[in-house]
This record gives structure tokens, C-alpha cells and sequence, in this order.
């Protein structure tokens, strides 16, 4: 028919070197899913530009190449400022000049955001800021050049619901939305496209959430924010504790992976709530959201298990939450807005 022009690649299966490379899912799943997908396709096409080429992936190298962060598998060590291409990735660290040449290459950031608040007697008051700082950097290091900018860590947080032990810091909601709103905004000015809040605290989920809608509606940019979301149903098969929601199983472990002269496991206890209805269990999937006083259920300020942690449960949490993260942003520097809007081949 006039006016219409043939696509035979879509009844093949499709590889892109960036947006789906061979390598994208672990090698064990990959050997033996690409034989039944190709069962069922009319072979297989690689992207070069804007052609398709035929080619078998069983065949090309990359399907012996490991997947990043595969579990069972180290993490690359990387210089954590560093810029395999040109210079630094750590916002703070580079010059005007220097975040000048960057933007006109790389238009993804990350903003970790945290909190300084009570961590029962046995972890520190920054859990939430180290977290979130260490795990926006690690994200940055494992991605391709050009890496993604970090922007330095706001560490107060949305903290009232643990104002009752000492050493707690916080700030109300507006004042870290409008905080966050300021430096989106900013960062929009700059040539920022696209935002990627790491929020380490659940506590600033709304302000933050608030903030990100904002900051789209005024700066037409993309922004999103990751308080576990993408890496949660990974981290619950790996811990034990229904309820792990503080200072408990999980944020000791990871931890315990990355700065274990800082955990006294001598003074961990678990303190594992039960309520009265299904409902209110916060690792439930039919939960709804509530906000408590944390002191009105626990008096220690854990709530959850810290004596089932270990710093091998924790290195594997920190490998899924990367892992995911890195593949979210490398998404992101793939595209355009109009593309995240709307899916392009």
C-alpha cells in the first residue's frame, strides 16, 4: 500500500547495544530464555543506527558477558570521582567550566537525600544520609561513560516521628520541599533534564513526592524518586524479618557490607510489632500508609530484627539496589524527554 513502508522487525526478536543489549538479563537466565524467544520469532536483529541487522545472539560474545551486579559477583572497582572519559561526575568537586563541559554530554543527575535521626543503640545517626549518599555514587560509578551527576547529599530529613530520642535532627515538610524544589529548579537552569532523587528515608517520601511534581510542572523536566521501589521485592526475599522497617535486619546489614566499625552488634535487639490488623503491617503488599510516633512501638527505637543481619546479606542488598538503579539510569540517558513520554524504536 502507497504511503506505508514495511517493518519486518517486529516479529523478530530486537537488540539494541544500549537500550537492550544481549547481555541486559543474568547469563544463566539469558542461555536459556533467547532459544525459546527464538522459537516463537522470526530470528533475531541487532540495531546499528537506524537499520536492523540479522544476526544470532547465541553465537555473538556478549552472551557470555555478565550481567552488572549479577549476584555471586563483585562489584567493579571503580575511583569513586572519576569519569572513565573526562574528568569527575561528582558535582561538588568540578569547576563552573568543568559542569559546563559535562552538561553539554550528560544531562542525568542524582540527588541523594537523607536523614539524621535515631537508628536504635546500635547504628549511627547518619544511616539514612551514608546510605543514600553512598548508594547514589556507587550508581554512578557502575554506569557508562558519560556517568551521571551526583549532587551533593542534602542530609536533613523529614524526622518527627523519632524526635523523642536524642541525637534526632530534622526538618518539617515544606521546608524540605521547598529545598528540593529550589535545587531541582536550579538544577533545570543548568541543563539538567532529568532527575533521580535517592530518597534513604521513608519519612520524606511525601515532601519529596511533592517536591518532584513541582519542580516537572515548573521546569518541564523529568524527575522521579526511588525510596527502594525498584529494588524492594529483592531486598524481602533476602531478609527474614516481616516488619524491617528500621534500624532492624536490613539497614543493619547493609551496614554492617560497608562500615561494619560503626555497627555494635553487642547492642542490637529486635523489636518486631504486631497490630491488629493485616493492614497496618508495613512490608505488607495490602498496606496502607500511617505514620506513628515511633516511641508508641518501640521503646529502643528498632523496629524489625538486627540479630538476623550479616554483612553478606547486606553486600548482596547493596548489589540489587545498584544493579536496578544503574539499569533505570542508563535508561534514562538513552532517551530524550519526548522518548521516556512516549516509547520510540
Amino acid at each position: 500500500m502507497g504511503g506505508f513502508k514495511a517493518h519486518p522487525e517486529v516479529m523478530k526478536l530486537r537488540f539494541d547495544s544500549r537500550r537492550s543489549p544481549v547481555e541486559a538479563i543474568p547469563v544463566d537466565l539469558r542461555k536459556k530464555l533467547y532459544p525459546i524467544y527464538l522459537e516463537h520469532a522470526e530470528g533475531a536483529v541487532r540495531r546499528d543506527r537506524r537499520r536492523w541487522f540479522e544476526f544470532d545472539p547465541l553465537s555473538d560474545p556478549a552472551i557470555e558477558s555478565p550481567f552488572p551486579f549479577e549476584l555471586g559477583t563483585e562489584p567493579p572497582s571503580i575511583n569513586p570521582s572519576t569519569d572513565g572519559r573526562r574528568g569527575g561526575y561528582l558535582w561538588s568537586e568540578l569547576s563552573w567550566p568543568e559542569v559546563e563541559a559535562r552538561l553539554k554530554e550528560m544531562d542525568v543527575a542524582i540527588l541523594p537525600v537523607g536523614s539524621i535521626e535515631q537508628h536504635g543503640p546500635h547504628l549511627p545517626l547518619d544511616t539514612d544520609a551514608f546510605d543514600a549518599d553512598y548508594l547514589a555514587k556507587r550508581i554512578a560509578e557502575a554506569c557508562s561513560d558519560p556517568k551521571p551527576l551526583v549532587l551533593p547529599l542534602v542530609s536533613y530529613g523529614v524526622s518527627y516521628e523519632h524526635s523523642e530520642f536524642k541525637g534526632t535532627i530534622g526538618i518539617n515538610n515544606d521546608t524540605l520541599s521547598l529545598l528540593v524544589y529550589e535545587i531541582g529548579m536550579c538544577c533545570a537552569r543548568n541543563g539538567v533534564n532529568k532527575l533521580v532523587i535517592v530518597n534513604g528515608h521513608g519519612g520524606n517520601v511525601p515532601a519529596l513526592n511533592y517536591a518532584a511534581q513541582m519542580i516537572t510542572r515548573d521546569a518541564k523536566i523529568f524527575v522521579c524518586v526511588d525510596t527502594g521501589e525498584t529494588s524492594d521485592v529483592d531486598i524481602y526475599r533476602i531478609a527474614e524479618t516481616q516488619n524491617d522497617i528500621h534500624a532492624g535486619e536490613i539497614e543493619t546489614s547493609t551496614s554492617l557490607a560497608v562500615r561494619p566499625h560503626l555497627v555494635k552488634m553487642d547492642k542490637a535487639a529486635k523489636r518486631l510489632p504486631r497490630f491488629s490488623s493485616r493492614y497496618l503491617d508495613f512490608t505488607s503488599k495490602r498496606k496502607v500508609s500511617w505514620y506513628v510516633h515511633t516511641k508508641k512501638i518501640s521503646q529502643s527505637g528498632v523496629i524489625g530484627d538486627p540479630t538476623k543481619a550479616s554483612a553478606d546479606k547486606g553486600k548482596r542488598m547493596w548489589q540489587v539496589m545498584i544493579a536496578h538503579l544503574v539499569a533505570l539510569v542508563e535508561d534514562l540517558k538513552s532517551m530524550t524527554l519526548d522518548e521516556i513520554y512516549q516509547r520510540r524504536y
